[in-house]
């Protein structure tokens, strides 16, 4: 027997292309998060993203209409950031990514290295260019370690497809 999703207790909900296509609130949303702070239920926004940090993913809610604590949201640069802080504390790591993935990483103790770093970080870049894939690539052949945020090819946005982070790791994958 399906249960009703009305009596469900808590609810993790994807945020890319579920909530908003980029700067557009999808309809219903509001009514939605309306109805789980009425009804007290417990929920946590995830997004693949690395980009942004749960304050900047706040006040994005916040400038389509929705308030939402930053308490609720949790990124794969806080999944990333934990990965990695278990893996070997206090590491460095030679970062191609947003204030997302940087901020979530200095507040697991990691520093920034970008000349022997312990891990190279491939997150959502805006900042990508032929100079970073070339030194990370050379990062890597000289033993750091390469990680992705997300497994994901491509992301939703209001004017469509873009690529995520798969995409952007490739290159220095293949090399």
């Amino acid at each position: 027997m399906i249960n009703n999703i009305l009596d469900k207790k808590g609810f993790i909900i994807d945020m890319d292309g579920v909530l908003y296509h980029g700067n557009k609130l999808l309809p219903g949303v509001k009514e939605f998060i309306a109805w789980l702070n009425a009804e007290k239920k417990s929920y946590v926004f995830l997004t693949n993203s690395s980009e942004r940090t749960p304050k900047e993913l706040k006040e994005k809610l916040l400038r389509m209409g929705v308030e939402v604590d930053e308490s609720h949201f949790y990124t794969s640069a806080l999944a990333t950031a934990m990965f990695l802080a278990n893996q070997k504390p206090n590491g460095s790591a030679y970062i191609i990514g947003e204030a997302g993935l940087i901020n979530a990483l200095y507040n697991v103790g990691y520093s920034m290295n970008n000349i022997n770093p312990d891990y190279v970080i491939m997150g959502e870049a805006r900042s990508y260019s032929y100079e970073s894939i070339e030194r990370a690539t050379n990062m890597v052949l000289k033993g750091a370690k390469l990680v992705g945020t997300n497994p994901d090819l491509t992301g939703p946005t209001e004017n469509g497809i873009v690529p995520a982070t798969k995409a952007l790791i490739a290159p220095i994958e293949l090399a």
